[in-house]
Formats: structure tokens, C-alpha cells, sequence
């Protein structure tokens, strides 16, 4: 088993930065694990944000975010971090923290239960 918890969120000004925090435990957990970042607004389903290989070998980022937004991970610690500079109201939704397997195209079979992240105008 994979346990994934999310910390971090809360809410922020337009234009300010969060950063979020992903612990991972469980036997089954190892550093070989694919991890995710992935949002849901309200009323909209929940998509992808951004990935991170094992190792932190390569990443990848959906559009909405590239720039703004930073995956990394501490494979010692066992935890992901998501910075998140420059917000806007349109980053607004639960967070979630993913751990699978797979490049370029990952799989995810562990979510923690999300953290929430408000942005206000």
C-alpha cells in the first residue's frame, strides 16, 4: 500500500505563490515511482497539472501552468513539491498528489485526498 498526503494549500492573493507539500509512505512506496500533480475546479473535472520521474529525471506540465508552476522531488524524504508562483483565480481547486508508474504517459494508481488552494482577486 501507498499513502499520499497533501499539505500546503490555503488561501492567496492573485499574483502570490504557495508551495505543496506530498508525503509518501507504505511498504509498496519506493523512489521508482512516477509522481503527479492533478486539480479540480468546482463544476470541472480534474486534470492533470504536472509530472515528475523518478530521480526527478524529466518533467512535464500541462500549458496553464508552464512557467508559473515547478514539480521537484526529494526521493530521501520521500515527498513532492509543487511551487506555485504567480497564482490567478484560475488556479483555484483541490490539489491532488498522484504516485504511479510509466513516461510520457504515466499511470496513477495512489491520490491523497487533496488540499484546497483559493486564489482571490
Amino acid at each position: 500500500q501507498v499513502q499520499l498526503v497533501e499539505s500546503g494549500g490555503g488561501l492567496v492573493q492573485a499574483g502570490g505563490s504557495l508551495r505543496l507539500s506530498c508525503a509518501a509512505s507504505g511498504r509498496d512506496f519506493n523512489s521508482y515511482y512516477t509522481m503527479g500533480w492533478f486539480r479540480q475546479a468546482p463544476g470541472k473535472e480534474r486534470v492533470a497539472v504536472a509530472h515528475i520521474l523518478w530521480g526527478g529525471l524529466s518533467t512535464s506540465y500541462t500549458d496553464s501552468v508552464k512557467g508559473r508552476f515547478t514539480i521537484s522531488r526529494d526521493d530521501p524524504k520521500n515527498t513532492v513539491y509543487l511551487q506555485m508562483n504567480s497564482l490567478s483565480p484560475e488556479d483555484t481547486a483541490v490539489y491532488y498528489c498522484a504516485a504511479g508508474r510509466g513516461w510520457p504517459a504515466p499511470t496513477y494508481d495512489y491520490w491523497g485526498q487533496g488540499t484546497q488552494v483559493i486564489v482571490s482577486s
